[in-house]
């Protein structure tokens, strides 16, 4: 038995197809589905989005919007979504520098909140790119 996934941003589609299994970052952590799981829709939180065809495992960076499940179908419907080779690592690096450096600076207009969802989001793209499987366009 298979899913449908579909993961669409509000300017493209990146996704589309049948799919075994996936994880997905929910706003209250990681959850998987597989087929016949129970309806619900879920947060999203900025992550590693990973699905499983036959062998092989597939890597997303999302972030933000929702996940609504149906027993034979999850749909991503995300504010942010690349695929590994889309991702620029040197500014994955830089972002991630960046925010380490607010969250280390004692200058009290920092936003600590803000510099932490930088470095969460740096950290995520940084370890989504450089995952060895790529998601097929």
């Amino acid at each position: 038995m298979m899913l449908m996934l579909e993961i669409v941003t509000t300017d493209r589609s990146l996704v589309h197809e049948e799919v075994e299994e996936l994880e997905v970052p929910g706003a209250e952590g990681y959850f998987g589905v597989l087929p016949g799981h129970t309806p619900l829709v879920a947060s999203l939180a900025a992550g590693a989005l990973s699905y499983r065809r036959g062998t092989e495992t597939f890597y997303l960076h999302v972030g933000f919007g929702f996940a609504e499940v149906l027993p034979d179908k999850v749909t991503i419907l995300a504010e942010v979504a690349e695929r590994p080779e889309e991702i620029d690592v040197s500014r994955a690096e830089a972002s991630k520098k960046r925010a380490e450096e607010r969250i280390a600076s004692s200058n009290p207009e920092i936003d600590l909140e803000r510099a932490q969802i930088a470095l969460s989001k740096a950290l995520v793209r940084l370890q989504v790119a450089t995952r060895v499987h790529q998601v097929h366009k």
